[in-house]
């Protein structure tokens, strides 16, 4: 039992530092939601939601109308988020626990798929983002902050994606760019939809 909450404890610490970082005024996260143009009622999945700073964002913007999908492998990163979700008194977050490609989420129902600083970890991203098509309504967004390739620990780990591989992926899986903003200082930042076919 002490190991166990040892290991809650060091969770919470993790998740409460990421949190830390995404509020961190450098990483302007506010300009991060006015860029992302949310409204009330809209349903989002926000993969890779680590200590839900986004998560809890999100939930505030979309209103009881709307849903939020917290996507994580990690399932004390997610009990975290659910404290902080009753903390809060939200009921329109839904924590969602996978292993490693799966999605599973409804059918043509988000309007914003959210993730930041996770696509490195994604193994085979032009199949995951031909997945994502699928969970994502027709007129639906996925937005991608990315670091670039700048830090030694980056460049040793390959915690980055240089910001071409990226588009050019995220052309391959069937999107293109909708809007590209450069106001963060070691990060990509890219809203893409889906490619329409051109009518016959």
């Amino acid at each position: 039992m002490e190991v166990s909450c040892g290991r809650v404890r060091n969770v919470s610490f993790e998740a409460k530092m990421f949190n830390r970082r995404a509020a961190n005024p450098r990483y302007q996260p506010d300009r991060i939601l006015d860029a992302l143009a949310l409204q009330r009622g809209q349903w989002v999945a926000d993969i890779g939601s680590g200590g839900g700073y986004f998560t809890l964002r999100f939930a505030h913007v979309v209103g009881p109308e709307g849903r939020v999908y917290a996507v994580d492998t990690n399932p004390n990163m997610l009990n975290f988020v659910k404290q902080s979700v009753r903390e809060k008194g939200l009921d329109n977050v839904v924590p969602v626990l996978v292993e490693g490609d799966a999605l599973p989420l409804p059918e043509n129902s988000l309007n914003l798929v959210f993730m930041r600083n996770v696509c490195h970890h994604v193994p085979h991203r032009v199949t995951y983002f031909q997945q994502v098509k699928h969970v994502l309504r027709p007129d639906g967004t996925v937005a991608l902050i990315e670091y670039r390739r700048s830090g030694l620990f980056r460049r040793l780990f390959g915690h980055y994606i240089p910001p071409e591989t990226l588009r050019t992926e995220m052309k391959d899986a069937g999107y293109h760019i909708r809007e590209s903003f450069d106001f963060l200082p070691d990060q990509s930042f890219t809203l893409f939809t889906v490619q329409t076919k051109p009518p016959t």
